[in-house]
């Protein structure tokens, strides 16, 4: 279930709440960036996955829907990379129609690192092809805050 960053529910379907938000931001005058990315974290058996919908505020800040799931399953660095780019993915697809109605830019981030010192850039190379592929504009650390910084907050 998505919510709030203060915990509140958000009662409708994603899509009909993204709407909502837009429109809203619109009515205010708010020049809106939509960045969506998630982030994970390996728990004993447990690997919590967060990921976010942010919404950036020309010169006025932002804010952010969440979801959260955890799952049993057993996997290595690269798969988790990928399956959190999926996850970011599942969700920016069925917004796509939207934001370009309401002509809101929109970036998909990973939390993996260009500098190949890092574990995480095994997955890099897939991880941009896929996103790219797809057509959505993709960021990867240091510019990916929605997934290194924002989704990192829910799952630390």
């Amino acid at each position: 279930m998505w919510r709030k960053l203060n915990g509140e529910h958000l009662k409708n379907p994603i899509v009909d709440e993204v709407e909502r938000t837009l429109r809203r931001e619109k009515e205010l005058g708010n020049k809106l960036k939509v960045c969506i990315g998630t982030d994970s974290q390996v728990y004993g058996d447990t690997i919590e996955f967060a990921t976010v919908i942010v919404f950036v505020r020309e010169k006025r800040g932002g804010f952010m829907f969440i979801h959260s799931e955890n799952t049993k399953q057993k996997m290595r660095l690269k798969e988790r990379m990928l399956i959190e780019v999926s996850k970011s993915i599942e969700i920016a697809y069925p917004l796509c129609d939207l934001l370009d109605k309401y002509e809101v830019e929109l970036e998909v981030h990973a939390d993996i690192n260009t500098n190949p010192q890092f574990k995480s850039n095994t997955a890099l190379s897939e991880a941009m092809g896929y996103i790219l592929s797809m057509g959505f504009v993709f960021k990867a650390k240091p510019d990916a805050f929605a997934s290194s910084y924002c989704a990192n907050k829910i799952v630390h």
